[in-house]
């Protein structure tokens, strides 16, 4: 996409948010710019870090979770 189209379609973007009155529409919207901030975040993160978190995705991903309740549940018997 060259620049001018992108440009055209942030304007486009911000002429269509201007005319929302949705409230669950401009609330799912605030999220998506904040779910975009921790990702600009996470980028900050040292090289350790990211993997530390990238493990945890990968975990979580393949399964390899508990719920909170038998991780008490397991803390308890401890």
């Amino acid at each position: 996409m060259q620049r001018y189209e992108l440009n055209k379609k942030k304007l486009d973007l911000i002429d269509w948010i201007n005319q929302l009155s949705d409230k669950n529409t401009i609330e799912f919207l605030d999220k998506l710019k904040s779910a975009t901030s921790k990702e600009t975040e996470c980028a900050e993160l040292t090289v350790e870090q990211q993997k530390i978190l990238q493990k945890g995705m990968d975990d979580i991903e393949n399964g390899h979770v508990i719920s909170s309740a038998q991780f008490w549940k397991e803390l308890k018997n401890v």
